[in-house]
């Protein structure tokens, strides 16, 4: 329903829409716990959520969610969904809820490892990885077009050779490792979403399933917006892409799937790369997907039955493998170290608690930063002696805003207690563009400060907005605004005595 509804609203000719690793993992627990009647829920009320943003045109929201911590949740997710997955490449039944719990089950139960599951799927991970590093090319000899084409397939290929194994071992009634055993044939019906849900012996109505999904509400459809824009984003090629289409794309493509039993979707960065190295146009290619899809499940569903589980998690293994993107690690260590706390705390959040947490635990991580930066602007402050003239030279690095208020008058406070003459003292404002009231009303009161100390200030190199906001607070304060960008007006009180203008160096 997905690929059919993005062709519709959607605006980048390389996204497909549909399940992936992130969405299934996020709803895993909320179907284990009532059954999948929840995930149906969750998909239509992710829909509604998305698409209420779309129309808002609140996709700016997306903006204040950092690289960092974008990266520390793909990298934990794809920590998570390769070790998930673990248990099955080794033979070990049962299921795990989590990263910790995927690791104990695995070192708790490793004397139950079934060696053939284990070398199928070993055997498959050597494959998969082989046909990737394939020498092939899409306009190239026909031998590269067919390495291409190899390479380009090696994940249907290596189910396809595993299923054919597995087939013609259980019909000799030789069963040496797990398949995935029998999937229900033919399409949902056409109805509406389950807002009431019966798990058991208990009815969950409307407002107790809300309950039940908690901040998965606002988390899972916030996931799947990162998911699709990002997508989009990589894929777009310098071309602008609107992120208010692209979420009421997705939200639209949530709320139609629930009315055919869907999961939560979003944007699929496997099947878009694959879309886009095939040379797709327009999304028209999604109709392509869904038919396959549609005839798929109507008539091979007998074929899935042995599909070897070992053979599946070697896939899902290496394709997390690639996902995981250690590069970010050292280029945020090269360019801004600081940036690698919302990173590893996202990270280590999501492994340990949950990816909506860990979202959380980043985004709060990355606004705690934001402020703290607002507060604590750079300043440059010296001492300059200009024509024998020893003048106290400040210059914020940066707008300010009113946390930054109090800072800015302490520091120049401070400096010049420590001297033991009282020096004239210049505010350059050539890296402000902006301040506030409380801005202004500080540095008054710093005006204030200096003029007590016999000390003379002048508000050089000053934008309009800025001297404005200052004259509109105090008139007085356009005596002490110069917006000369090369002459200061420096007074050094001697008595009644002034000193001429002098030229500041640059």
């Amino acid at each position: 329903m997905g690929c059919f509804v993005y062709l519709i609203f959607g605006s980048s000719k390389d996204v497909t829409v549909g399940p992936t690793a992130i969405m299934a993992l996020m709803v895993q627990k909320y179907v284990t716990d009532l059954g999948e009647d929840l995930a149906v829920l969750m998909c239509f009320l992710s829909g509604v959520v998305i698409t209420i943003l779309g129309v808002l045109h609140l996709g700016f929201l997306v903006d204040f969610i950092s690289m960092p911590v974008i990266c520390g949740f793909s990298n934990a997710a794809a920590i998570i969904i390769a070790t998930s997955q673990l248990g099955t490449l080794l033979g070990i039944k049962g299921r795990s809820d989590s990263f910790i719990d995927s690791i104990s089950k695995v070192v708790n139960h490793i004397n139950e490892t079934q060696p053939w599951d284990t070398v199928l799927g070993v055997c498959s991970m050597v494959v998969l990885v082989l046909f990737k590093k394939l020498p092939g090319k899409k306009l190239g000899t026909p031998f590269e077009k067919f390495m291409w084409l190899i390479s380009l397939a090696r994940n249907a290929i290596v189910v396809m050779v595993g299923t054919l194994i597995a087939y013609v071992l259980y019909s000799h009634e030789i069963k040496p490792f797990q398949i995935t055993g029998n999937i229900t044939a033919g399409l949902p019906s056409f109805s509406l979403p389950p807002f009431t849900v019966v798990n058991g012996n208990r009815t969950y109505t409307f407002a107790d399933a809300v309950g039940e999904l908690g901040s998965g509400i606002l988390s899972i459809p916030l996931i799947a917006i990162l998911e699709s824009i990002a997508i989009a984003k990589a894929f777009a090629k310098g071309k602008a892409l609107d992120a208010n289409q692209e979420m009421l794309a997705l939200g639209l493509c949530n709320i139609c799937g629930s009315f055919v039993r869907s999961m939560p979707v979003t944007g699929s960065f496997t099947r878009t790369a694959v879309n886009n190295a095939s040379g797709v146009k327009t999304p028209m290619s999604g109709v392509i997907t869904g038919a396959l899809v549609l005839l798929a499940c109507g008539l091979l569903t007998s074929t899935f039955k042995f599909i070897p589980k070992a053979t599946l998690a070697a896939v899902i293994i290496i394709a997390m493998f690639y996902m995981f993107e250690t590069h970010i690690f050292v280029v945020l260590w090269r360019t801004k170290k600081i940036d690698l706390v919302p990173l590893i705390v996202t990270l280590l959040c999501c492994l340990a608690v949950g990816l909506e947490y860990g979202m959380i635990a980043g985004i709060a991580v990355n606004l705690i930063l934001l402020l703290y930066f607002a507060a604590r602007p750079g300043l440059l402050i010296e001492e300059r002696i200009v024509d024998g003239l020893t003048v106290l030279f400040v210059s914020p690095k940066q707008s300010l805003s009113f946390p930054a208020a109090e800072y800015l008058r302490e520091r120049v406070m401070s400096w010049c207690d420590k001297r033991p003459i009282s020096l004239p003292v210049i505010v350059e404002g050539r890296h402000v563009l902006r301040i506030d009231a409380t801005v202004a009303k500080n540095l008054a009161l710093l005006l204030s400060d200096l003029t007590a100390r016999n000390q003379n200030i002048i508000l050089w190199n000053w934008c309009e907005d800025a001297r404005q906001t200052l004259i509109s607070y105090d008139p007085s304060l356009a005596t002490y605004c110069s917006s000369s960008s090369s002459i200061t007006q420096i007074f050094r009180r001697d008595r009644d005595m002034l000193i001429e203008p002098i030229e500041l160096p640059p």
